[in-house]
């Protein structure tokens, strides 16, 4: 039970997973659902871990596992063709790649699994195959994942995704369904203090954001580091006149990369509405979040968004 402590908030599901293990009543495949950040892939790592070697740790084991090298481990992620090669999300970051598309699954990787299964586990009693966002799957993809999920063999198959609406339901068949929650403020105020991070509690506006979601918690306060702190104090108002809307934008433009903007209409989104209540602003907002998404010049995007913002009135309080 060990391996799984860390995890707060999801009773129910460490529960089921750790019943499956004490009672050796393996499925052939479990579908881990909920919003990100909450725990499904530490979840899926300790009982993948457990499953390969037991309740006792063995650190140099260990670290082969969740270094993704132990040889009855398969990993399977969404990935970007680039050059007849598949490249993953940080791969590709790594390379500077910059794609308009998400990354997806492909038939090729489910045909890795494949590969991967037809022979038989090398160290441990099953091999263990994780497939992270699994909602990622094309179709051809999907539809060779069936196959594979009628006979697994001597395997068991880790299904993350964010609801069970994104996969095909013959999938979702085929699966043990252990459902993860977002957590209540007092396990996460718990996880904070446990990792020594209690000062992200005087930040409502990121709480907010994360909405039970402590790896969003995470994420949030690292993209709120990024930003300059005089960038930041002049974004608390919209700017006071065309020529500070101009000025704004270029500030946020030159000090920004184009993940951190997005967040950052999050989190006005968020401040503007605690502060005026008004919609217009939450709109104008999320025009920006489109073209920035689309690779629209940045600067541009926010040169308009400033100067639309900076029109709207700012002294209603009242909610539309």
């Amino acid at each position: 039970m060990n391996r799984f402590q860390s995890i707060l908030g999801q009773d129910q599901a460490i529960a089921l997973l750790h019943q499956a293990i004490a009672q050796e009543r393996i499925a052939p495949a479990y579908l881990l659902v909920g919003p990100d950040g909450v725990g499904k892939s530490l979840a899926a790592k300790a009982f993948g871990e457990t499953l390969l070697m037991g309740w006792e740790a063995q650190p140099n084991r260990q670290e082969r596992f969740f270094a993704g090298n132990h040889p009855d481990l398969l990993k399977i992620e969404p990935t970007f063709q680039h050059q007849g090669k598949l490249l993953t999300a940080p791969e590709a970051e790594q390379a500077g790649l910059k794609r308009r598309a998400a990354p997806l699954i492909r038939v090729e990787q489910i045909r890795e699994i494949n590969r991967f299964l037809s022979r038989p586990p090398l160290e441990a009693d099953r091999a263990v195959i994780l497939i992270e966002e699994a909602q990622a799957m094309n179709e051809g993809a999907a539809n060779a994942l069936l196959k594979t999920l009628e006979e697994p063999g001597r395997a068991t198959l880790i299904l993350l995704a964010p609801s069970v609406d994104v996969l095909l339901p013959t999938i979702v068949s085929r699966c043990q369904r252990i459902p993860f929650y977002r957590l209540g403020e007092d396990d996460m105020a718990k996880i904070l203090q446990r990792l020594g991070r209690q000062e992200i509690l005087n930040h409502p506006e990121l709480l907010a954001i994360a909405q039970g979601s402590p790896g969003i918690l995470f994420e949030a306060w690292e993209q709120m580091q990024s930003i300059p702190t005089e960038l930041r104090q002049k974004l608390i108002q919209p700017p006071a006149d065309p020529l500070a809307a101009f000025d704004l934008a270029k500030l946020v433009d030159s000090n920004l990369d184009n993940g951190t903007q997005l967040w950052l209409v999050d989190y006005l989104q968020y401040h503007y509405w605690q502060s005026y209540g008004q919609r217009q602003w939450l709109e104008i907002l999320e025009k920006a979040r489109q073209y920035l998404a689309a690779y629209v010049q940045p600067r541009l995007v926010w040169e308009a968004t400033f100067l639309a913002l900076h029109r709207l009135p700012s002294s209603g309080d009242h909610r539309q």
